[in-house]
């Protein structure tokens, strides 16, 4: 036997190794991903629903409203934040506002006798339950539209418009402020010797949308009639409601239920695993059919002539027109239409206004105010294309 047969008779041990090595790296993976899924399960099964965030004084995100509490302090108000209910009660006074969210951790007997003796309550949320509670009105409709106060209470004469998320409707004796004649965003109880005062602000004095509209001019209406304000913040750390206990995902569910979607997941991924070692690399291959893009054009246009959207079609052409409008402008791709609007402006010495309406202002009703916004936006993209030109030419 030669030098040759024998090396190719002996076996080769080097091979294996490699493979060996790509089967021990995906059984990690695996593994890792198992225990991913099981600790996110687990954390998911062990939290409870809650919003104790939404509108927390202290809190620095969107959601929160630090922002509202600092603005109140540059006025001159005194904010103390309480998360005790006791405390809260033994700080009020005649000359401070007591402030907080929709109280959902505390009973009708607990709410009756934690704002006895405040003479000023304002509900920055509210449920239905909280509204019947206090006998001040119902949920009612509303509109997207800006409203303005349009009611009889002189400290918010100077608010101006505000764009509410829910409306109210007022009881017998409850002004209503900020609405129209269905619902009111703003409802003020003073039928008593107390005012109790009804808002849904989850989103209206939040840190993300205080500064918008007449958002900050209508809280500090709200809470700054006072010297200072005693901001509760509800918890269920602090309810007073007894045997009972916030239901959480892991407590509806029944106990077999984790394990199974565990062991359903590993089985997949295992699975996946085991099936995608037997498939080779992807190959290339030409589509039988070649479908131009003209074709999809005239396809969709036929289909939206077809539906007589003058709106849709009038948006379609305004996003690619702004599309170009932005790349020939120099911007992003995905600008916006005040940003296209300006840079257009500036570079055709047109006023922003004009450029405005054009870029987003009401979409066409029929086929004839279509085709002259078509025309115009046309004649914009034209204007600008030979303005980048001269430019190009004096450089």
């Amino acid at each position: 036997m030669t030098t040759v047969e024998q090396s190719n008779a002996a076996p080769s041990t080097a091979e294996p190794r490699p493979q060996r090595m790509r089967t021990i790296v995906g059984w990690v993976i695996v593994i890792a991903l198992v225990l991913l899924v099981a600790f996110v399960a687990i954390r998911v099964s062990a939290s409870s629903p809650s919003n104790r965030d939404a509108l927390d004084p202290e809190a620095r995100d969107d959601a929160g409203a630090l922002a509202l509490a600092e603005i109140l302090r540059d006025q001159g108000v005194e904010v103390s934040i309480f998360r005790s209910r006791a405390d809260a009660r033994a700080a009020l006074d005649d000359d401070a506002t007591l402030v907080m969210t929709n109280p959902y951790t505390l009973t009708d007997d607990g709410l009756a006798e934690f704002i006895d003796p405040a003479g000023r309550v304002v509900f920055l949320s509210a449920g239905s339950h909280l509204l019947n509670v206090l006998d001040i009105g119902d949920n009612a409709p509303g509109t997207s539209e800006p409203v303005s106060a349009e009611c009889s209470i002189p400290q918010f004469a100077e608010v101006g418009t505000i764009r509410p998320d829910r409306f109210f409707s007022p009881a017998d004796g409850v002004d209503a402020c900020f609405g129209d004649v269905d619902g009111a965003a703003v409802l003020v109880d003073e039928r008593g010797d107390d005012e109790r005062v009804v808002v849904e602000g989850t989103r209206l004095f939040s840190n993300a949308y205080l500064a918008e509209n007449g958002n900050a001019a209508l809280a500090l209406a709200l809470l700054g009639q006072t010297d200072r304000v005693v901001w509760y913040v509800p918890s269920f750390a602090d309810t007073d409601i007894e045997s009972e206990s916030p239901d959480t995902l892991g407590s509806l569910t029944p106990p077999w239920v984790t394990p199974v979607i565990l062991l359903l997941l590993a089985a997949g991924i295992a699975t996946a695993v085991w099936r995608g070692q037997r498939f080779g690399p992807l190959v290339a291959e030409t589509l039988p059919v070649t479908v131009r893009a003209s074709e999809t054009m005239h396809g969709r246009a036929r289909l939206t002539a077809q539906a007589a959207d003058a709106a849709h079609a009038g948006q379609a052409l305004r996003d690619g027109a702004q599309r170009r409008l932005a790349r020939r402008l120099g911007l992003a791709v995905h600008a916006g239409a005040d940003e296209v609007a300006d840079a257009a402006s500036d570079r055709l010495r047109i006023p922003r206004g004009t450029l405005q309406a054009l870029l987003a202002g009401p979409l066409p009703a029929d086929d004839a105010a279509l085709v002259e916004l078509a025309r115009r936006l046309d004649e914009l993209e034209i204007a600008v294309e030979a303005s980048t030109g001269s430019r190009k030419g004096e450089q």
